[in-house]
This record gives structure tokens, C-alpha cells and sequence, in this order.
């Protein structure tokens, strides 16, 4: 007798209960009791509770053919990393998601004005959403509760931590502007049983993220906009909720800690042609400088992605300065060998002062010695010789005058023989002055043109 009577209120507790979800799928209520104030007077209502799988098996719709409308938006609360070398964008997201769940309502008068109520998120079924670009998935448990309304409206709100692919565009750099997507999709649903909306207000959820952003990294957040997209991957139409997060740098600190310093280097180089050519300190002090601009390449290959499809106007800003001072660099080098090389003719030809002063004595000697014969001549014709007729006389002077005039020829020759070789021995130093002077205004006006170029290319060109 027993064992019927247990049998029977099992029965009839099944009864209750599958009559009691029956009322809830047809949208019925309890009588109105004064001891039904309480959340748990509701979840006993709705029979919701984490063993009942129904609500969490399928799409919240009494018939199949309904389409569950889906409501996101989405707030930027931190940019808390752009990884150029990766391509990567990390930031912390507020996730809001509103559906309608078609099994869950109830008169908020027969439970003392409850209007709404949350629950653990497993206790009811989710969009199965998912964000095409990121590539980590997210360490931070998801949001526990989810809050529902009286209506069958369901919210769900989810705080992330996003690290997404983002192709970078770094051709204007570290002047560049910068465009992230986050596309939100089903993994499985189509359109015909779930359609995702976004926020349609581009301004109102700029303004939201500008107001609740605490972070931005060295980004300035500009703006944030949303539009869908329809695929076709699976064989049915899928829509896709794509948001566009548009930031720029802040450049300050490069332009301080790279720029100008290249800037500076290129002035020291221009500085340089003050130091003359004979020693080794100018060849040394260029080396030096040309060395200091390769250590920031260095440090700018750290930078930059090397998958970019363009060079980057600040890859060619050190590229050409590093080539505007290998040229002053290769220049020095020619004026200096060719110096070398007049100090080595002269060391070949002798001291040309010392060479000038023997002939010179030469010359005063050969000289002395004609006019000392053409004097003892005319001693002799004065002193009157009986042995002596006027032919040998007149013979005596002429030969004398032809000595003094060789003399004389030879003087020539070797003062036009020691202006040659003084002239020969400083032409490549000659030469080399013309160069370094003709050098030095194309490289000053070759620097100021590949400056004014860069700069305006950095200001008018877009980024690609």
C-alpha cells in the first residue's frame, strides 16, 4: 500500500510540473499570492534552473521558422596595445548583446512588481558569436549572470580582452593613422535563423568609448564606425557586424628620440667640411657619424613589420641621409688621396725652395764670370799692346758677348723650369680645393631638396 502511494505522488509531481511548463509556453500565470515576492518564486515559475536543458538545447522560438533577433553593441574601454612587428591590436571591449527568448514571461503583479531578473549565463541559450580577427582567445572568464525581463528580453553584457590580427599601414610613420577592424559573426547560424544588428549611430558610440576609455596607449582614438556584411561561405547567407576602430599616433616622442637626431647628424656632417683635409680627424669624425645614423636603422628594423607592401617614408628619410653623408664621406676621401698625392711629388722633386736657391747661385756665378771676362776685355783694350793689332780686339769682344748672352739664355731657361715644376707640384692640391668647393654646394642644396621632399611627402601623401 505503500509503495502506491509513493508511486502516485511521483506521478503527480511529474503532473504538476510538465503542467506547469505547459502554462509557461502558453503564457499563463498563478494565482496571485501574497508569498510570491521573491526571485525564486519566478525561477520555480519558469521551472529555470540549470538541469533544464530546454532552455539552453536550441533557439529560444516556439516554432522553427522564427528568426532570433540579435542586438549588439560595442564600447573600446582600454587600447592597450598596438604591436606593429606582429600586426596585432589588443584592446578591452564592453560587449552588450540583447535577444528575446520567446519561453520566458511572466505578469510582474503576480510577483510583486519583479520586472526582471538575473541568472547564471548557462542557464539559458547564447548566440554563438565570434570575432573573425582574433587570434588569442581570451584568458578572463566571461560575465556570469544574464539579466532577463518580464517581456522574454534577455541581456547580456561581457567585458574582453580582444587580440586581433590588424593589417598596419605604416607608410606615413610615425605620422600614420591606423584602422582596426572586429568583426562579430555566427559560427553556425544563418540569416534565416538569427540576424545580427549593430549599433547604427557611428557618433553616439564614438562619444560612449570616448567617455568610458582610460587608457590609449601612445594612440589618440579618433572615431569608431559600424556597418554589416553579408558572406556566403556555408551555402547560406551569413551577416556579420564589422566595427572599425580608427586611431592615430602620437608622434611627439619619435620625432624627439629619432627624427631630430638623424637631423642632427646630417648638421654635423654638413659641420664637418669645416675641419681641413691634411689630417685624419675629418676621415674619422665622417665614419663616426655615418656609424650613429646605421645604429638607428637598426633600431627602426625593430619597429617596422617587414611584411609591408611599402617602404616607409621614414625607412627612406635614413636611407637617403645615410647615402647624402656616404657621398660627403667617399668625397673626403678623394680630396685626401689626392693632397697625398701632390705631398708625395713634392717629396720626389725635392724642397723647391731649396732647389730655386742652388740655381740661383748657379745663375749670380755664371754671371759673375761674364761680366768678369768682359771686364778683364775691356782693361785689356785700354792698356795699350803693340802685339795687338784691331781685328783681335774687335774678335775678343764678340766672343765675350756671345758668352753673356748664353748666360743669359740658360737664366731663362731655368727660371721657366722652376715656375713649371712649382706650378706642377701644387696642382692636385689646387684641384682638389676646386672639388671640395664644387661638392659642397651640390651637397648642401641636395640636403635641403631631399628634407623639403620628405617632409612634404609626410604631409600631403594619404596613408596606403
Amino acid at each position: 500500500m505503500m509503495l502506491v502511494q509513493s508511486v502516485f505522488v511521483f506521478l503527480l509531481t511529474g503532473i504538476l510540473s510538465t503542467s506547469g511548463f505547459n502554462e509557461v509556453q502558453n503564457g499563463s500565470m498563478p494565482e496571485t499570492s501574497e508569498e510570491n515576492c521573491g526571485y525564486q518564486n519566478v525561477l520555480e515559475y519558469l521551472n529555470l534552473t540549470k538541469d533544464n536543458n530546454l532552455f539552453v538545447m536550441s533557439r529560444p522560438v516556439k516554432h522553427h521558422r522564427s528568426t532570433t533577433n540579435v542586438y549588439l553593441d560595442m564600447v573600446i574601454y582600454a587600447i592597450l596595445d598596438v604591436r606593429e612587428i606582429d600586426q596585432t591590436f589588443v584592446s578591452y571591449v564592453w560587449i552588450y548583446l540583447t535577444w528575446d527568448n520567446e519561453h520566458i514571461r511572466w505578469d510582474p503583479k503576480d510577483f510583486c512588481g519583479i520586472s526582471n531578473i538575473a541568472v547564471p549565463n548557462e542557464a539559458l541559450w547564447k548566440p554563438d558569436l565570434t570575432i573573425e580577427e582574433m587570434i588569442e582567445k581570451d584568458k578572463a572568464p566571461p560575465s556570469p549572470l544574464l539579466k532577463i525581463t518580464h517581456d522574454g528580453t534577455v541581456f547580456y553584457k561581457n567585458d574582453q580582452v580582444i587580440i586581433s590580427t590588424c593589417q598596419m599601414h605604416v607608410y606615413k610613420f610615425p605620422f600614420d593613422t591606423q584602422s582596426c577592424n572586429i568583426t562579430f559573426k555566427s559560427i553556425l547560424h544563418g540569416d534565416d535563423d538569427m540576424t545580427l544588428t549593430g549599433s547604427v549611430n557611428n557618433t553616439e558610440i564614438t562619444m560612449w568609448s570616448r567617455e568610458i576609455m582610460r587608457t590609449q596607449y601612445e594612440w589618440l582614438f579618433i572615431d569608431m564606425s559600424v556597418h554589416k556584411k553579408t558572406e556566403d561561405d556555408l551555402g547560406y547567407n551569413q551577416t556579420s557586424v564589422i566595427y572599425t576602430i580608427t586611431m592615430k599616433r602620437r608622434s611627439i616622442l619619435y620625432c624627439a628620440n629619432f627624427l631630430v637626431p638623424i637631423l642632427f647628424l646630417i648638421i654635423l656632417d654638413l659641420a664637418s667640411f669645416l675641419i681641413p683635409d691634411n689630417g685624419g680627424e675629418k676621415l674619422s669624425f665622417k665614419v663616426t657619424v655615418l656609424l650613429a645614423v646605421t645604429v638607428m636603422q637598426l633600431i627602426l628594423n625593430e619597429i617596422l613589420p617587414s611584411s609591408t607592401d611599402t617602404i616607409p617614408l621614414v625607412v627612406l628619410y635614413c636611407t637617403g641621409i645615410f647615402g647624402l653623408m656616404l657621398l660627403s664621406l667617399m668625397e673626403t676621401i678623394v680630396v685626401m688621396h689626392l693632397i697625398e698625392k701632390d705631398s708625395e711629388s713634392q717629396e720626389s722633386e725635392g724642397d723647391p725652395t731649396l732647389n730655386a736657391d742652388q740655381n740661383d747661385e748657379k745663375m749670380k756665378v755664371n754671371c759673375r764670370n761674364s761680366l768678369t771676362a768682359i771686364h778683364d776685355h775691356e782693361t785689356d783694350q785700354n792698356t795699350p799692346s803693340p802685339k795687338k793689332d784691331g781685328s783681335s780686339q774687335r774678335l775678343d769682344v764678340s766672343l765675350a758677348l756671345d758668352l753673356f748672352s748664353h748666360e743669359l739664355d740658360e737664366v731663362k731657361k731655368t727660371v721657366s723650369l722652376l715656375s713649371s715644376r712649382r706650378e706642377n707640384i701644387g696642382y692636385w692640391t689646387k684641384l682638389s680645393k676646386k672639388i671640395h668647393k664644387i661638392f659642397f654646394v651640390f651637397y648642401v642644396g641636395g640636403v635641403v631638396l631631399f628634407l623639403f621632399t620628405i617632409s612634404m611627402l609626410w604631409i600631403v601623401t594619404e596613408d596606403n
